[in-house]
């Protein structure tokens, strides 16, 4: 099972890494954008570590409240979990 959650790791990421980068380029063309609720629906589904990368490195979004807010909370939620996964606090939950 790890082999799959690492898998949709990877892949929820990558989509939202492109779709931050793909809204920033509509938004500078003038084209119509992605949903907020779009990009922050991927952030939620594990793809926050990829939509905050997206941010920093194309410098979208990283203002717009509350945006920025709920996507740091999230990429910090998916970091704390990840750590907390790594460590082996979640094995008892992951068990049942």
């Amino acid at each position: 099972m790890t082999e799959y959650f690492f898998v949709w790791l990877g892949v929820a990421n990558g989509i939202a890494f492109g779709l931050m980068v793909a809204d920033k380029r509509r938004a500078e063309a003038g084209m119509r954008r992605i949903s907020e609720g779009s990009l922050l629906g991927w952030a939620w589904l594990g793809g926050a570590i990829g939509t905050y990368a997206a941010s920093r490195l194309v410098r979208h979004k990283t203002r717009k409240q509350p945006f920025a807010r709920t996507m740091v909370m999230l990429c910090a939620a998916e970091i704390v979990l990840l750590g907390f996964w790594a460590l082996g606090f979640l094995d008892p939950l992951l068990r049942q």
